[in-house]
């Protein structure tokens, strides 16, 4: 195995060629390089240790796309960490958006276990089970979660008038299904009236 400890190019000639050798050389060479940048991009230490990891698995894998004629390694390994860093930061992002939409929801009503409830839910999921995902989904969180369509707006991400085109949509096939197979519920809970009435 020839020496890889000097010149960078060889080092990454190696590399390109899938010598794992030069893997633990170069992550010796530029992982503090790259670990440095993601703690200055990254709120906290685990999240640069993450996107260090995720960026010299990623540069393995796409080892064939490095280009000396572009620039040299560490430059490379560097595009791919901020990439890989403001991956997280977008990620983290989003998720701080749905645990504030979730925070914002009114506490939902007590649970009313009736039978007829239970009838209700029992037929509602059944039919809803054969109808498109989307609204299907809607008219899950309309009927189980009972938000309004503002809120099945912020939540699923869908524009207020998709979600209104959605349920509706969706209560005309149950009441279509509902005829065509004679199922039509007797007296129902004030949840599914609101719904589906």
């Amino acid at each position: 195995m020839s020496d890889l400890s000097g010149r960078d190019d060889e080092l990454a000639q190696h590399f390109r060629d899938g010598d794992e050798h030069a893997l633990r050389i170069a992550y010796d060479r530029y992982g503090s390089a790259v670990f440095h940048l993601a703690t200055r991009l990254l709120p906290n230490r685990a999240d640069a240790e993450d996107v260090t990891q995720a960026t010299f698995v990623a540069a393995w894998l796409g080892r064939g796309t490095f280009d000396p004629d572009r620039g040299g390694m560490l430059s490379w390994l560097l595009g791919i960490a901020r990439r890989k860093a403001i991956d997280r930061m977008r990620a983290a992002a989003r998720e701080t958006r749905v645990t504030d939409t979730v925070r914002a929801l009114p506490e939902p009503p007590p649970v009313d276990e009736s039978p007829e409830r239970v009838l209700d839910r029992l037929i509602v999921a059944d039919e809803l089970a054969r109808l498109p995902v989307e609204q299907r989904r809607t008219l899950e969180l309309a009927f189980y979660d009972d938000l309004t369509h503002p809120q099945i707006s912020a939540v699923t991400g869908m524009p207020l008038g998709t979600v209104k085109s959605h349920i509706r949509r969706g209560m005309a096939s149950l009441r279509r299904r509902w005829e065509v197979d004679g199922a039509t519920p007797g007296p129902r809970s004030a949840g599914t009236t609101r719904i589906l009435g």
